[in-house]
């Protein structure tokens, strides 16, 4: 019983840290992040990285290279929310202030706002 039960809480813990939706950022144009002066990092796969106007460590390598990330306000540019999740709760352990984001995989209507999962 004490098994299941340890179990059941890793579970718990690794589902909530993948899916539970991250409070407080804002949803921004990667344009209007520099304007504000933060840092853009795009925790994107290499090969879905169009431009190399930010830093580009995908969340794979996250873990080993997030010391080359200047220390500040930052602005996060994910493939998914589930990328996009596990990417800001880890910065945010590492002492980065991560500030806004911006989804690859939606279409951006220019809308800023407090991320949301009702789409």
């Amino acid at each position: 019983m004490l098994y299941i039960a340890v179990l059941l809480l890793a579970i718990l813990f690794i589902a909530y840290r993948r899916y539970y939706p991250v409070k407080g950022i804002q949803c921004i144009r990667k344009s209007e992040a520099k304007e504000l002066g933060r840092t853009v990092v795009d925790i994107r796969h290499y090969h879905d990285v169009r431009d190399s106007i930010s830093i580009v460590i995908p969340y794979a390598y996250l873990k080993r290279f997030y010391s080359e990330i200047p220390q500040g306000s930052v602005h996060l540019i994910a493939g998914d929310r589930v990328e996009l999740n596990l990417g800001v709760r880890f910065l945010r352990k590492k002492g980065f202030e991560v500030r806004s984001y911006e989804l690859a995989a939606c279409e951006s209507k220019g809308k800023k706002g407090v991320f949301d999962y009702g789409v």
